[in-house]
């Protein structure tokens, strides 16, 4: 891997935003710069910049490549990750780019780095000594060929969820490593292990796979769900154990946490909205994650608006709710007239669809309402099947 001398240092900063195929094609202009490996930098810091910032503003850091930088975990998850360790020694069985590891080597008196491409162990171990992570062992290795050899407090596992076709995989037996298999060996050497999936990953089914789990993490950054992480301790343990810790770090610095016993969501009551109060409420992206739809309802004391429609309403403010809060403004019923009406009154507005027959292109263009503005539609379904619209603003 070559290295960050200053004159790359200087055509990073100073081509940034310029057109990378074009940096490549005038390559000789530049010379005796290396504009392919500048340019696999340029792009790599554009895929860090926003989830990454104390990594990118430092520019003594090295990305062995952009699909690395794409891939990683992002400040916020990593850094929350750092709660679920447990002991002195800690294993990073897919070290990757690093960020988790150096969160994590935070919390340890030892870190175990381990990757089988050398580049990325050449780029960690530089950058791990840039940002004075000095508690960290880098180990160049095939983690499948040495598992058993592997002893710590903590295992982290990320699996590639990309196959050698660079083809998307979900299912836990087809990411790599497999972590089905090597469960059975990593905890009986340790207190815990803890396993990054995707935000695409079907809890249930994850928990029959891993009756081990006695947590489940679900991380959302502005209202986008990130990483839903497994805890598996050294335990028998039974599903009505697990808890279920959802997190929404909000564009204002906020934290919506909201915690639950797995089982009781099937153990709640459907609480039925008989009307559409003065207040509509939408759970934050973890919370609709983790399938909680009816004890949000019953925790927070609002209704739902149908069994399928994701929405709440209640009459008076719940200003600690784990999500959006609109007061209500109006509620039309539905028809192509009524569509049509609204985009005379209305021009714009931002319009959301829950348990409805249209999607909001085709009310769009049924409408004429534009995208944007203050006003929000709610295009959904209650009860007793009426299809309605609720006109509302955000508070």
């Amino acid at each position: 891997m070559a290295i960050l001398t200053p004159e790359i240092k200087d055509f990073i900063r100073q081509h940034f935003t310029d057109d990378t195929d074009k940096l490549l094609l005038n390559a000789r202009r530049y010379s005796p710069v290396d504009v392919p490996f500048a340019v696999d930098q340029i792009r790599a810091r554009r895929q860090i910049k926003e989830k990454l910032p104390t990594w990118f503003a430092n520019s003594d850091l090295l990305f062995p490549s952009r699909l690395s930088a794409e891939q990683c975990s992002s400040e916020i998850t990593a850094h929350y990750k750092q709660s679920l360790v447990r002991g002195p020694r800690i294993c990073d069985l897919t070290g990757g780019l690093g960020i988790d590891s150096w969160q994590l080597s935070q919390q340890a008196e030892e870190l175990i780095y381990i990757e089988r491409f050398a580049e990325y162990c050449r780029a960690a171990e530089h950058n791990f000594k840039t940002l004075g992570a000095t508690n960290i062992q880098i180990l160049e290795a095939d983690v499948r060929e040495i598992v058993s050899t592997l002893t710590a407090d903590t295992f982290y596992i990320d699996p590639a969820r990309r196959t050698e076709c660079n083809r998307r995989v979900f299912a836990l037996s087809d990411c790599e490593p497999d972590v089905l298999q090597f469960k059975n060996i990593l905890l009986p050497k340790a207190g815990r292990l803890i396993l990054k999936t995707s935000p695409m990953a079907d809890i249930s089914e994850t928990l029959r796979q891993l009756p081990e789990t006695t947590e489940v993490h679900i991380i959302a950054v502005r209202n986008e769900c990130k990483e839903v992480i497994f805890v598996l301790e050294n335990t028998v343990t039974f599903s009505p154990r697990i808890r279920v810790v959802t997190i929404n770090y909000t564009s204002d610095g906020q934290q919506q946490v909201f915690s639950f016993p797995w089982q009781k969501e099937k153990t709640s009551p459907f609480q039925a909205a008989e009307k559409i109060g003065d207040y509509l409420y939408e759970p934050n992206a973890a919370i609709l994650k983790s399938g909680a739809f009816k004890l949000i309802a019953t925790e927070y004391n609002i209704s739902k608006l149908h069994l399928n429609s994701h929405l709440y309403t209640s009459g008076q403010k719940i200003g600690n709710f784990p999500g959006r809060i609109f007061k209500v403004a109006n509620v039309h019923e539905f028809s192509g007239k009524k569509l049509k009406q609204l985009g005379k009154s209305i021009g714009q507005a931002n319009i959301t669809t829950r348990n409805f027959p249209l999607t909001v292109e085709a009310i769009r263009k049924s409408s004429g309402i534009t995208e944007g503005g203050e006003v929000y539609l709610f295009a959904t379904t209650l009860g007793n099947a009426r299809k309605i619209i609720i006109e509302c603003r955000k508070i």
